[in-house]
């Protein structure tokens, strides 16, 4: 009997005990990141004999970890995902800050351009206001410069960021690697502290890249990219790193090292705060690069097309106002034909701004979206004479190219960084039409020159003065030679230049055309470029150009908005996910509290048992002597 109670007791003792330290365990790691709250099982021992089945006392059946495998992929998903939202948010949010406030939008700068330009207007021969034009023109290039100097500073620090993450990521595929290995090595004896340490880190490493997980029969964990790129397998751990993008070499894309050379990952196949990097950089930074430089490229092609149309004050055909690269082009660092491309801007209304591949495939050249892969159609035969003409552009192919060469034509986003005011003098700005005209006072119709500009500069500098008679409503002679026809909205051209007129002209009307000459007062070209801003020339005709900086700003505002809410959506579902990790696996205090009192008081009897089983062992003892 004495023996019975010991062992019972013994068994207790020992098992409370155990109950115990697990619980101290739990409250000592009640705050330690990725814990889960651990459980000792107890199970009766059996009797062993069956004349009186009395049990032996109880046994630690195992230690259990309170992990769910559900909710823990809920925690990576949800962890991948929220890293991603908080960079995309994040970046989003600079460029809008940067394009809607009034510190570094082109809002103000844009509005003194024009406010200046209709000064010279109002008066054209006013040094001081051609002055002001100048000045508020180079204001307003400065801040196109600094937007675009901002967005490529943002591109660098994608890259630099980029470079950051990928040594944490390979540190902690390296850690996941070892504690596989240990895992394995321990068996079904492996320590719940060890699991626990095994899944923080891929939560840690969802985060920054992106993780889905694949547990072995031997208890270790794969873990692959979104992608399904292995990142762990088993004891063996693959390391991220960076190549040069092989149309820009600046410029660093993300990357698995195989036994067989580095394989790029494009945006789609990783998650986390590396996905989101990349996201922003080819979903909003480079679109928005390229729709400034679009806006940038339609001010100075339409300003400049303005300005030789005109006389300047000097009595000279107007000059260029602003300066802009041409579109740029990038061979592929694989290309081994000689080929090379030259774009120029053809179309400021067809210009897109989206970057275009063209490939050669040894008899043909075809061109895509180098964002999405989609075709695009393309005319000519890429000659001077014939050039190719795509998304607004004309491209020339020299050289010899090689089947398979391919080539990057950035039309717009290298674009704004080199705008600049090409004019020194104030009196070059061209503010007076090329022609002076008057009517004949015996004139029967109620026609007008109302619009003149410079066609062809070399052909106009040998122009002085023409006469133009109407034979007729719709003939008409230039100083005798003709007749040519006119109809209605039609221009009339002569030697460099041309003419509209407005009303209807009668047979024999005449007018006599001058050139334009020095310190002229005419204010017609100016008021062509004081219009420009509302002036519809892109997407067609169809959009000004300050309408189209409006939709930029209005963009930049709606992404930031998007990515913030998405990121508070994901904050929410990620906060329920541990939320419901908690109520499994956190530590509560209270209830450790509760059960540290109850496995106390159940060690204390046990103590008491054996307490009991020595007195009563003691008592037989005393017996047997007497």
């Amino acid at each position: 009997m004495g023996t019975g109670i010991l062992g019972t007791g013994t068994s207790a003792l020992l098992a409370y005990q155990r109950a115990l330290a697990t619980v101290s365990h739990n409250v000592a790691n009640a705050a330690t990141p990725g814990y889960s709250r651990q459980r000792v099982e107890l199970q009766a021992r059996p009797a062993n004999t069956s004349m009186l089945p009395i049990g032996q006392g109880v046994d630690v059946k195992q230690l259990t970890r309170l992990a769910d495998g559900i909710v823990f992929a809920r925690q990576t998903d949800s962890a991948g995902e929220l890293g991603r939202l908080d960079q995309l948010s994040q970046l989003a949010s600079r460029v809008d800050g940067l394009m809607s406030d009034s510190a570094t939008s082109l809002t103000e700068p844009w509005s003194s351009f024009f406010n200046a330009a209709k000064g010279v207007v109002a008066d054209p021969t006013s040094s001081p206001t051609r002055s002001q034009l100048l000045a508020a023109a180079n204001q307003l290039a400065t801040r196109f410069r600094t937007q675009d100097g901002q967005l490529a500073q943002m591109d660098d620090d994608v890259d630099r960021a980029m470079t950051n993450k990928i040594v944490d990521v390979n540190r902690l595929a390296s850690e996941i690697a070892d504690l596989n290995r240990t895992i394995i090595g321990a068996g079904k004896s492996v320590s719940p502290d060890m699991l626990d340490a095994r899944d923080q880190r891929v939560r840690e490493l969802a985060k920054l890249v992106g993780a889905e997980t694949a547990m072995q029969d031997d208890g270790a964990m794969n873990v692959f990219t979104p992608g399904g790129q292995p990142l762990v397998l088993g004891t063996r751990a693959s390391s991220l790193g960076t190549i040069s993008d092989p149309f820009r070499p600046d410029r660093l894309q993300l990357a698995l090292k195989t036994p067989t050379g580095n394989m790029r990952l494009p945006e789609g196949t990783v998650s986390g705060e590396l996905g989101g990097l990349l996201e922003f950089r080819s979903r909003i930074l480079d679109p928005m690069r390229a729709e400034l430089g679009r806006m940038a490229t339609a001010l100075a092609q339409s300003a400049n097309a303005i300005q030789h149309q005109g006389i300047d004050y000097d009595g000279n055909p107007g000059a260029d106002l602003f300066s802009i690269a041409p579109p740029q082009v990038a061979a592929h660092s694989s290309n081994t034909g000689t080929g090379t491309l030259t774009a120029t801007i053809d179309d400021v209304g067809a210009l897109t701004g989206q970057n275009l591949i063209l490939r050669y495939d040894g008899s043909n050249w075809s061109a895509q979206r180098a964002d999405t892969g989609e075709t695009v159609t393309m005319t000519g035969t890429g000659t001077n004479a014939n050039p190719f003409k795509v998304g607004g552009l004309a491209i020339v192919v020299g050289g010899s190219a090689a089947a398979g060469d391919r080539f990057l034509v950035t039309p717009t986003a290298a674009a704004t960084g080199s705008l600049k005011v090409a004019l020194q003098s104030p009196t070059g700005i061209a503010a007076a039409a090329p022609l002076t005209s008057s009517a004949d006072p015996a004139n029967l119709g109620d026609a007008m020159v109302s619009g003149s500009q410079i066609t062809d500069p070399v052909q106009f500098a040998g122009f002085t003065s023409a006469t133009l008679d109407f034979i007729d409503a719709t003939h008409y002679t230039i100083d005798g030679n003709g007749p040519y026809t006119w109809a209605p909205g039609t221009a009339i051209t002569g030697n460099g230049w041309s003419l509209t007129l407005s009303g209807t002209p009668a047979a024999g009307d005449s007018f006599t055309l001058t050139r334009t000459g020095p310190r002229s007062s005419d204010n017609s070209n100016a008021r062509l470029l004081g219009a420009l801003d509302n002036k519809e020339v892109l997407d067609g005709g169809i959009t000004s150009i300050t309408t189209g900086i409006n939709r930029m700003v209005g963009r930049a505002g709606s992404e930031a908005n998007h990515a913030q809410m998405s990121l508070q959506a994901q904050q929410a579902l990620d906060d329920q996910a541990n939320a419901d990790r908690e109520a499994l696996s956190g530590v509560n205090l209270d209830e450790e509290a509760a059960d540290m009192l109850r496995y106390q008081q159940a060690y204390q009897a046990a103590a008491q048992l054996i307490a009991t089983a020595d007195t009563l062992f003691q008592s037989l003892l005393a017996a047997v002597r007497r």
